[in-house]
């Protein structure tokens, strides 16, 4: 069975600083290209980062710079770093495998 379970989420003033986590089981991971997803209410989700089976990363361009996505494939994790948080990164952030398999997500919430 699929499970991808994010932790990690919360809330933070502006300037700070996240690290969330995405652990994964039922998946081949170490070749799937894996991605953080966040959507906030009232509009659509959005690819925020995204890094292949071979560690090549994409980044949205409102966080490049600031945030970074890695992976541990002894661990089945992929892992989002955000710093420098801004009120609207505030968002459901979601964990995504090969494009279609989907985690529950984990709150960030920025205050100014």
């Amino acid at each position: 069975q699929v499970h991808l379970v994010e932790s990690g989420g919360g809330l933070v003033h502006a300037g700070g600083s996240l690290t969330l986590s995405c652990v994964t089981s039922g998946i081949n991971f170490r070749f799937m290209t894996m991605a953080w997803y966040r959507q906030a209410p009232g509009k659509q989700r959005q690819l925020v980062a995204q890094i292949s089976g071979a560690s090549a990363t994409n980044f949205a361009d409102s966080v490049k710079g600031r945030f970074t996505i890695s992976r541990d494939n002894a661990k089945n994790t992929v892992t989002l770093q955000m710093t420098n948080l801004k009120p609207e990164d505030t968002a459901l952030y979601i964990c995504n495998a090969q494009g279609n398999l989907w985690g529950q997500g984990t709150q960030v919430t920025v205050s100014s």
